[in-house]
C-alpha cells in the first residue's frame, strides 16, 4: 500500500489532477499485481495522459 500512495502523491503533483481520480487508476495497477512506486507512476501518467 505504501507504493501506492508514493505512486498517487508523484502523479497529483505532476499532474495537479483530482487526488480520487489518480487513486482510482494507480488503484487499478496495483490490484493487477503492479507493486513498484516507479512502475505505478509511470502507468498512472499513461492513464491520465489517455484520458
Amino acid at each position: 500500500m505504501e507504493a501506492q500512495k508514493i505512486a498517487v502523491d508523484a502523479v497529483v503533483a505532476l499532474t495537479a489532477c483530482d487526488r480520487d481520480a489518480v487513486a482510482a487508476f494507480i488503484r487499478q495497477f496495483y490490484l493487477a499485481g503492479v507493486r513498484d512506486p516507479k512502475r505505478l507512476t509511470f502507468k498512472g501518467l499513461q492513464a491520465l495522459a489517455r484520458a
